[in-house]
């Protein structure tokens, strides 16, 4: 089975509690004015991935706590999302999944409840700008974030860094989290 990804990210700490690997799908047909991620809307664009060959592939990674899944919006795959997170959930590891859609609406999705039955973590609801809040992975204020099992509790989200840049061995760059970041922001964790 084939998934259409936007991108993918190993190791992430602005995503979800842990080190986390994030997989951002592609596409999404919800418009919500301010995306902070306006480049995974084409369901035409990004590449395609097989189902099981991610999954293996977030397995080798070590030290990982789970997986979060962005997008776009990853319940316009349904199919390939039922795939991957069903894979998941036969392992240790979490899986949380961002979405535009609020929790009532998922359950009337196609396989919307089949989905969350794999699920320990939903952030649901559309972002809307005029109500920006960009912390505890929450875009803004209307957005809920669903604890689906007794794996974690509202503190293991309360101290996630806001946005994090990660510099990758190639020299590129990904800027990732809910807040815009910029070089000002950027402080040295120590001196060269």
């Amino acid at each position: 089975m084939l998934i259409r990804l936007h991108a993918f990210e190993p190791v992430s700490r602005a995503n979800g509690p842990g080190l986390r690997s994030v997989v951002w799908l592609q596409g999404c047909t919800l418009d919500c004015p301010g995306c902070f991620n306006p480049g995974t809307h084409d369901a035409l664009d990004g590449s395609e991935a097989d189902v099981e060959s991610l999954a293996g592939e977030i397995l080798a990674i070590p030290s990982i706590e789970g997986v979060s899944i962005s997008g776009g919006e990853p319940f316009q795959q349904p199919q390939a999302l039922a795939g991957l997170v069903t894979l998941l959930r036969k392992t240790t590891l979490s899986t949380l999944i961002f979405s535009g859609y609020t929790l009532a609406a998922i359950r009337n999705l196609p396989l919307g409840p089949e989905i969350l039955a794999h699920v320990d973590v939903l952030v649901a609801g559309p972002y809307l700008q005029a109500s920006h809040l960009g912390a505890g992975l929450l875009g803004s204020s209307n957005q809920c974030l669903h604890l689906l099992t007794g794996r974690y509790k509202p503190s293991d989200f309360a101290a996630l860094p806001a946005a994090e840049l990660i510099i990758h061995r190639d020299g590129s760059v990904t800027v990732s989290g809910f807040r815009t970041v910029s070089m000002l922001d950027c402080r040295p964790t120590r001196s060269p």
